[in-house]
């Protein structure tokens, strides 16, 4: 293995004979090594110049081993720095303290120089590798910033396009719908459900990036969590929807008041109706009931569609998250990103019981108080 020159390793123990066999056995393998004959001189030395390790003898007097590790673990600068005791006792209480301290190994005197060699080389190359991973995991979350900064410039300026088209086929529905043919009428009506259901989409898109950051302010206000239910399923997807989805509402009490955002909420049912009916088969069922226990509402929505594998359920309530299912790729988008933040916003948790071939139920609770 080829040492980079700034690899330095610190070690600490009052015994100078100690310190001249661990230095030596170290430097012949091209470390650079420097010693301390006491934990304030070696505390100094490391916050002067932090090394790529640390030798650290258990027992020393005014200070010992375990202390001063201590003190390297509540320092910042200083904490992620591996720490390797080094003593003449080979009891596992002594271990056992050592790890607790924060040590990531344990060397027994008398040294033997290939243990020695060996634990000090692992441990510096696995050093190696966290630092080389925090580096690439930083910038993963730059290039995540970045890209959810340009997307939130992009989706704010769709916003007025989006009203225009709107506004438009409003106007050609109002003045010119009968003179147009019924093909032509059927074409404009899903030319406005398409637009209505972008518009709905780009807000959220814009209310997902505020949630992320908590810089969206709740307006909570008494509600009927079960009138919401039904609005959102009514206003969502109408009766006569080309699927033919029945749409089973129950819920216990028939009224449930509560503290919260209506209109977030409210986004939460039409989310999870939305996906219940897309994955579901023609003339089926689409339940929705809501139920109250230990202190909270449990809302649960249940289709038979294809269902879900479950190591994707923590997935696709990840931002883009998408479920591979035979030969289609379910893409989630944000919307069930947008329920998991909305609903924890609130102080509820959500989740899914699925597997494959057995349909889907998307629950989600909130507190009664």
């Amino acid at each position: 293995m080829t040492i980079p020159e700034t690899t330095s390793i610190l070690i600490v123990d009052d015994v100078p004979e100690n310190l001249r066999l661990l230095s030596a056995m170290l430097e012949q393998t091209g470390y650079l090594v420097r010693p301390a004959t006491s934990a304030k001189l070696a505390l100094r030395a490391a916050r002067q110049k932090s090394p790529s390790l640390i030798l650290l003898d258990m027992r020393m007097p005014e200070m010992g081993g375990v202390e001063m590790c201590q003190q390297l673990k509540a320092d910042d600068a200083l904490k992620d720095i591996p720490v390797i005791f080094i003593s003449a006792l080979n009891e596992t209480e002594e271990k056992i303290k050592a790890f607790q301290a924060g040590g990531v190994d344990y060397i027994t005197k008398p040294f033997q120089e290939k243990e020695v060699l060996a634990r000090v080389t692992t441990h510096l190359e696995l050093r190696r590798q966290k630092i080389e991973l925090e580096a690439i995991n930083q910038r993963l979350k730059e290039l995540e910033r970045l890209r959810d900064s340009l997307t939130h410039m992009i989706v704010h300026d769709m916003k007025t396009p989006l009203m225009v088209i709107n506004g438009h086929l409003n106007i050609i529905q109002m003045f010119d719908a009968p003179a147009l043919s019924k093909d032509g009428n059927l074409s404009l009506t899903e030319a406005k459900t398409a637009t209505k259901r972008l518009t709905r989409m780009v807000s959220e898109m814009l209310l997902v990036s505020k949630l992320e950051v908590n810089k969206l302010v709740l307006r909570p206000a008494l509600s009927d969590l079960v009138a919401l239910a039904r609005k959102a399923a009514t206003d969502f997807w109408p009766a006569n929807n080309p699927k033919k989805i029945h749409t089973n509402i129950t819920s216990d009490p028939e009224k449930m008041p509560l503290s919260l955002d209506a209109e977030l909420i409210e986004r939460v049912f039409q989310n999870l109706l939305s996906n219940a009916v897309k994955y579901s088969p023609d003339n089926g069922t689409v339940a929705l009931n809501i139920a109250t226990a230990n202190g909270q509402a449990r809302v649960e929505v249940t289709d038979a569609g294809p269902g879900i594998a479950p190591e994707f359920h923590q997935l696709i309530f990840e931002k883009f998250g998408q479920v591979e299912s035979g030969m289609n790729r379910q893409g989630t988008g944000l919307g069930l990103a947008f329920c998991k933040l909305a609903v924890e916003a609130h102080g509820g948790n959500i989740g899914v019981i699925s597997e494959l071939g057995q349909g889907s139920t998307f629950w989600f609770t909130l507190n009664l108080k």
